[in-house]
């Protein structure tokens, strides 16, 4: 057998899914060694669906909230980030599902399915106790630090509860989003997705 119908071969046993970043990734992924490259580039892959899932999840609220379920009252955003938070998760178990672990058959879609949501939900949870407990905390920490920079990059900027408000869920979600993202990544791996070398 030649090299190249090995490869063919190899290609063939598992559905591989390409994207244009797969070369960048696999580039970043071989500067951790060749022990570690595998893993690291399903972290990059991980990485690359959970930010398409941020833009789905901020993109689709937006959206939502424009047209058919608008801000009114707490049920109404509620409803509107529910239905935003699980078209994400889903659209994420499929890019994880044919992109990041395209070899993991074992388990069935649906229960696959049910193991990444609840993966999921779980750090949802964990992301709505983070912005309930050190969103204002935060704001009040960052926004003394933050004002001299938003004055000169805005021109006008009075520092006060609202403003300390806003940047504190802003930075308190950014650093929420960088744990959950950590969360999942692992719990999934050792998982919903345990049956891959």
């Amino acid at each position: 057998m030649t090299t190249t119908e090995a490869a063919v071969v190899e290609t063939t046993d598992v559905r591989h899914f390409r994207t244009p970043l797969d070369g960048i990734i696999r580039y970043a992924a071989n500067r951790f060694g060749p022990t570690r490259a595998k893993e690291m580039e399903r972290f990059f892959r991980f990485a690359v669906v959970g930010a398409s899932g941020a833009v789905i999840d901020l993109g689709l609220l937006f959206i939502l909230q424009q047209t058919i379920i608008p801000p009114t009252r707490g049920l109404t955003v509620a409803l509107a980030s529910g239905i935003a938070f699980f078209t994400a998760v889903i659209s994420n178990f499929i890019w994880t599902r044919l992109w990041v672990y395209p070899d993991s058959r074992s388990r069935s879609m649906r229960r696959q399915l049910a193991m990444f949501t609840l993966v999921s939900v779980a750090g949802g949870l964990f992301r709505l106790l983070w912005m309930a407990l050190l969103a204002f905390p935060i704001g009040a920490l960052i926004t003394p630090i933050a004002a001299p920079v938003i004055q000169a990059v805005v021109g006008e900027f009075e520092a006060n509860q609202f403003t300390e408000a806003r940047i504190g869920s802003i930075v308190a979600q950014m650093i929420a989003m960088v744990i959950v993202m950590l969360w999942n990544f692992y719990a999934n791996r050792h998982w919903t997705y345990n049956d891959v070398d």
